[in-house]
């Protein structure tokens, strides 16, 4: 019977360490120093080469929102933004350019979960842009999460302005 116990122990306290060795997420700078990449691959942060994104070219009236924003823990456009990607795909597909999405979130949550809101935001405005008979090739997304704040307030105000999609 003792045996026994002492063997769950041991086999309890392996898992244990197991798991915790799993739940590391330590970082790796590449040689530019551009690039950090969590241990566990799932994600990525960096520079993001602009010379290969024409949005400036989008040949939209500048008057249309280029900044859609979003509800706290979310990633469903609001009607506003609806109309406005909506002039923005009529535009893409008679004049296609490469365009960005660029998600970002506000300060609250992990950093790993930020970037994941991020990038679902960003992915829901270029499916909604896809739907509408947007070239899905000429659509990059990108996730920013809170690492790009617009706004630096740790209150609600603050917090609206960084809960958001950027058009480039």
């Amino acid at each position: 019977m003792k045996v026994q116990l002492v063997k769950y122990g041991v086999m309890v306290t392996l898992l244990s360490a197991l798991l915790v060795g799993c739940s590391s997420t330590d970082t790796t700078t590449d040689s530019s120093g551009g690039v950090t990449t969590m241990s566990n691959d799932r994600v990525a942060t960096g520079t993001v080469d602009s010379s290969s994104v024409s949005g400036s070219s989008l040949d939209t009236d500048s008057a249309v929102a280029r900044v859609f924003y979003f509800e706290f823990d979310k990633a469903i456009l609001n009607p506003e933004a609806r109309v406005a990607l909506r002039l923005h795909a009529q535009s893409l597909r008679s004049n296609p350019v490469n365009i960005r999405l660029e998600g970002h979130a506000d300060e609250r949550g992990t950093r790993e979960y930020n970037m994941a809101l991020g990038e679902r935001r960003a992915n829901s405005a270029r499916d909604f842009l896809v739907q509408e008979g947007v070239n899905g090739s000429l659509i990059e997304v990108i996730s920013y999460g809170e690492e790009t704040a617009v706004s630096m307030g740790s209150n609600e105000e603050s917090w609206a302005l960084n809960r958001r999609v950027e058009l480039k």
